[in-house]
């Protein structure tokens, strides 16, 4: 073993074989710092810096929380698993244009603010890792962790539990984040960092929900409850009828088809066009219709106050006289709910491509029962 030596025969790093201290690369490296131009980053990055950074990016809005945040404590094991040494959470919201959101043609709205925010995480990760920094952009939704699935949650951070605690907004009825100006028509995105910022966010101290229950009205299948209720697994049977669940409930169908005949008596050909359209583009969303509604924020209430009764012909109703079919489990209240209040909504039994529990064979019930 050889060390790396400089001019007046010093050590400047630490010692290197012979090969590895002749190679281009770490003669660059070396000089470079002895030119004084590897300086390492503030211990603490600069709060107003990194949210002009952000905002720069294509953010609307952002602000930094602590990883030992208490509210945090859920999300420490996966943020230390996918970036060691993380130290802080930034988070981020892109603003959606609002009546693409609203309309029943169901624009892709979705998906073109999903491609801002992670083109904005990624170029504020960049901007960080050049400054310094180690730090991480996961995907704002899709695609995601898949490999863990189902035996562990498939995205690496919550990005709605680290918008509450860093005060982007607060948890509405809908569970969908509530901005205090842009309202519910925001998608947010995380960046991990390994170091503290000089100053975090601070949740805010009220709740930018007016309460007015609109969320539940609009809900095809249910899933929100006017007591704060919700029923999480009959809103991703539907509204995500085209992502993974619902994907592998059709292709068990196909799977189960005798022929292209039983397939089209079970599943119909806008269904089928649907889903191919999923398969070659971003999946599509089957409802969002409780973000649709929503007038909170300072940005969004006006036309509510003004004229309600108009707000509800324009925004709402549009969306409760769609016909459209309906995803739900069999015997689920979600079912019952449908029928019930859409009436001329066609109601469709799925299994949402939930792993059924395997049969048990008799000498089974008997340990069972015995045990």
């Amino acid at each position: 073993m050889t060390a790396a030596r400089d001019a007046e025969g010093q050590t400047p790093g630490p010692r290197l074989p012979a090969k590895l201290a002749a190679h281009p690369s770490v003669q660059a490296v070396l000089a470079r710092r002895r030119a004084g131009a590897a300086v390492r980053p503030p211990a603490v990055i600069d709060a107003a810096w990194l949210r002009e950074l952000c905002l720069a990016a294509g953010a609307d809005d952002a602000a930094a929380v602590s990883l030992d945040h208490p509210d945090l404590a859920g999300e420490r094991e996966y943020a230390q698993s996918a970036l060691p040494g993380t130290r802080t959470l930034i988070a981020m919201a892109v603003r959606m244009n609002r009546d693409n959101c609203r309309s029943p043609a169901r624009s892709q709205e979705f998906h073109q603010a999903d491609e801002q925010a992670n083109h904005a995480a990624r170029s504020v990760t960049q901007a960080l890792q050049d400054a310094g920094y180690r730090a991480l952009n996961p995907s704002v939704g899709f695609p995601q962790e898949m490999d863990r699935f189902p035996s562990e949650r498939i995205w690496v951070v919550a990005h709605k539990t680290v918008a509450v605690a860093a005060g982007l907004g607060v948890m509405g009825l809908h569970r969908n984040v509530i901005h205090p100006k842009f309202g519910s028509f925001i998608l947010l995105v995380t960046v991990l960092v390994d170091a503290e910022v000089s100053e975090y966010g601070q949740a805010l101290d009220y709740n930018p929900c007016i309460d007015c229950k609109l969320c539940v009205a609009a809900c095809p299948v249910g899933a929100i409850a006017k007591d704060g209720a919700f029923d999480a697994l009959a809103c991703t049977t539907h509204n995500y009828r085209e992502f993974m669940s619902g994907f592998t409930d059709w292709a068990q169908t196909v799977a189960d088809s005798e022929d292209a005949a039983d397939y089209r008596s079970r599943v119909t050909d806008s269904e089928s066009a649907s889903m191919w359209q999923s398969l070659s583009s971003p999946p599509g969303y089957k409802s969002g219709y409780c973000v649709a509604v929503c007038p909170a924020g300072e940005d969004v209430l006006g036309p509510y106050l003004d004229d309600r009764k108009t707000f509800m012909d324009t925004v709402l109703r549009p969306l409760r006289d769609k016909k459209e079919t309906l995803y739900v489990l069999p015997g689920s209240h979600a079912q019952e709910y449908a029928r019930r209040r859409f009436p001329h909504k066609p109601v469709k039994e799925v299994t949402g491509g939930w792993q059924p529990p395997a049969p048990r064979s008799a000498s089974t019930e008997r340990e069972n029962r015995t045990s």
